[in-house]
This record gives structure tokens, C-alpha cells and sequence, in this order.
């Protein structure tokens, strides 16, 4: 983000999205996120955090502008003090209820997941939640929300570990690379080798037709 025309600082960062939270006049913030929604394989993964808003941890931001690097070296900052949980929900679900829904069970279950029950739960857009927890649906929360940004990171890190597992198991489809979206090598592969079990059938319909999955 720009200030006056100059870069942002991770203080001033810090300093921003600290104070959007703070905002809510209560002392248990939660953020809540998820990563996964739109790739072709693996879980949905969804994370819902809670940091005290005193020292900041510098350098959270939205897990989208950052690298793998860093996100891993924020995670364990984040783990060390965070009030955290992170829930996967698997693609046999995200099949079964769809995408939407699974991330709305993820979401419920994250935030029942927490040691206290928080004050308040800003979440990333989705609406319609069934949580025991006031919550706040803001758009674009994980550039604007310290505890969104954070629950981002934890979210995307905790995915990716997952997907570079499964490139050890089915290494056709270069998960490590693609984490699970549909690139152009991951179709191919898909094409040649049908699908493997932790693939979303309804979302490989177009590119195996029946989706059907290797043994």
C-alpha cells in the first residue's frame, strides 16, 4: 500500500492494520481466512486467529503478496503467540456440499476451535456464517485486518506443507509448483494420467469427464 505517494513500511503496516482491529473496541479480535477455495485438488483450508494487539509481529500482510519464504518464517512468528486453529476441509466434502459450504463449515469449525471464545470474528467477505461469535464480514480483510492477514498466512502455509506431501505421493502432477491449481502442466498431467484421490471431482469434470481417479 501507498502513503502520501511512498511505500508502506512493515511498521507503518503494522501500525494500519492494528489499528482497524483495535477499532472494534474489544479486547479477543479473531481473524478468519481460508486458502484453497478455487485450486483442483486437496482440502480447503481454513484458519481463525487470534494476536494481541500489543508488539506487532512486522511483516504481516496478506499471504498473497508474499513469498513461500516468508510466509513460513511468519508462520512460526505467528504460531509462537497466536491463539490459532486451522481446519482442513477435504475434497470428498468440498464435493459433496460445495466449495462455498465447505468454507463456511471450515470457517464454524475454526472458530469453535479457538482456546477462548473470541469477541468478534472478522472475516475475509463470506457472508452467512452459523457462528456463536458476533461477526464482521469485510471485504478484502487480509490487506485490511492484522488478525485476518495473520489467519491467511497460517492458512496458506498449512496448505501448501500439505500439497508439497502429496507431490512426494503423486509427483505427475507437480503439486509442489502448482499447489493444486489448474496450470497448464496440471491439466496436461490430469489428461494423461486421470485423476489421483485427493481431487475434486467437480472440479476435474471438464478436463477427465467422468473424474474418475486412479486406484
Amino acid at each position: 500500500m501507498m502513503i502520501d505517494g511512498k511505500k508502506e513500511s512493515p511498521v507503518e503496516r503494522a501500525a494500519r492494520m492494528m489499528a482497524f482491529d483495535k477499532a472494534f473496541g474489544v479486547d479477543r479480535v479473531c481473524g478468519v481466512d481460508e486458502a484453497g477455495r478455487g485450486p483442483l485438488v486437496g482440502p480447503v483450508s481454513v484458519c481463525a486467529c487470534v494476536l494481541p494487539l500489543t508488539i506487532p509481529i512486522l511483516g504481516i500482510d496478506d499471504s498473497k503478496k508474499l513469498s513461500e519464504k516468508k510466509r513460513e518464517e511468519l508462520f512460526e512468528k505467528i504460531a509462537d503467540v497466536a491463539d490459532y486453529c486451522v481446519v482442513l476441509i477435504d475434497a470428498a466434502t468440498i464435493d459433496s456440499i460445495n466449495i462455498l459450504q465447505a468454507t463456511k463449515l471450515g470457517m464454524k469449525r475454526a472458530v469453535e476451535g479457538l482456546s477462548i471464545k473470541p469477541d468478534i470474528a472478522i472475516v475475509d467477505a463470506v457472508k452467512g456464517l452459523d457462528i456463536q461469535v458476533r461477526y464482521e464480514p469485510v471485504i478484502k480483510a487480509d490487506a485490511k485486518s492484522y488478525n485476518v492477514a495473520a489467519a491467511s498466512i497460517l492458512a496458506k502455509v498449512t496448505r501448501d506443507r500439505l500439497m508439497r506431501k502429496l507431490d512426494a505421493e503423486f509427483p505427475q502432477y507437480g503439486f509442489s509448483r502448482n499447489k493444486g491449481y489448474g496450470t497448464s502442466e496440471h491439466i496436461a498431467a490430469l489428461r494423461e494420467y486421470g485423476a489421483c484421490p485427493e481431487h475434486r471431482a467437480t472440479f476435474i469434470r471438464n478436463f477427465v469427464g467422468d473424474g474418475g481417479r486412479e486406484g
